[in-house]
């Protein structure tokens, strides 16, 4: 787990937005509203703006010569392509070059399952070609739809194949209870994560109180719904 320097209650603006990807991932968006909240992350200083790949070519004229990036999600939100269709999609938005991280979601049909392996080599596939660009990958395991058994072993699984970083929810999962990134979540996630991958929590952080502190226990970034985040950065109640 990372040091830090400082309380995230004593960061700036700036430091702070440094941890959210901006989530413009509607999609009953208009273009005008897609180019309206990619803006308003790139005004924040947000690290990217995180969009479908539909998005792709606004988000790229807009980020140009800016210090937000793109941030692209792979088979969104259900995870449930086939290996070489996910493996295609990755190839397509990575070869354009201008894409700084990729969130692919886990077949999390498959973590329930107990099919570690599986889930593992699936998400090998699709890494594996994001780093021959240079591409950071983010395994969200959709932490809301498994127990903390299925949280730690899917999380393992991602690590194994791996991802950069393992991230809690799609923000779009509708079988149950939707709690995303809670504290308890985050420490299991930060726990198996340890040296070897980043940590991103996703799905329910709309509070300041609860932003901070998620920083203050050590994680990464954060994924932060376009309407939350100047509540979270203290721009706005």
């Amino acid at each position: 787990m990372k040091k830090l320097d400082k309380k995230a209650a004593e960061m700036s603006v700036k430091e702070l937005a440094a941890y959210i990807d901006q989530s413009v991932l509607k999609p009953e968006f208009t273009q005008e509203e897609i180019r309206k909240y990619i803006q308003e992350g790139i005004d924040y200083g947000c690290a990217t703006v995180c969009i479908n790949p539909a998005s792709l070519d606004i988000a790229a004229e807009m980020t140009k010569g800016t210090d937000t990036k793109i941030c692209v999600v792979c088979d969104f939100p259900f995870g449930l392509s086939t290996t070489a269709s996910k493996v295609l999609q990755a190839e397509e938005y990575c070869k354009r070059g201008d894409i700084y991280e990729l969130d692919i979601v886990s077949n999390y049909g498959w973590i329930r399952s107990g099919m570690y392996d599986a889930v593992r080599d699936d998400l090998k596939a699709v890494i594996d070609v994001c780093h021959k660009y240079g591409t950071a990958v983010k395994v969200i395991l959709e932490t809301d739809a498994l127990n903390e058994e299925q949280i730690r072993k899917g999380a393992q699984a991602a690590v194994d194949a791996g991802a950069d970083f393992i991230k809690s929810s799609t923000g779009f999962f509708t079988g149950g209870p939707c709690v995303g990134a809670t504290p308890e979540v985050v420490e299991m996630m930060l726990e198996v994560a340890g040296d070897k991958a980043k940590v991103k929590g996703s799905g329910c952080i709309r509070t300041r109180e609860h932003f901070l502190k998620l920083i203050d226990m050590g994680i990464d970034r954060m994924g932060i719904g376009y309407k939350s985040t100047p509540i979270v950065l203290g721009i706005k109640e």
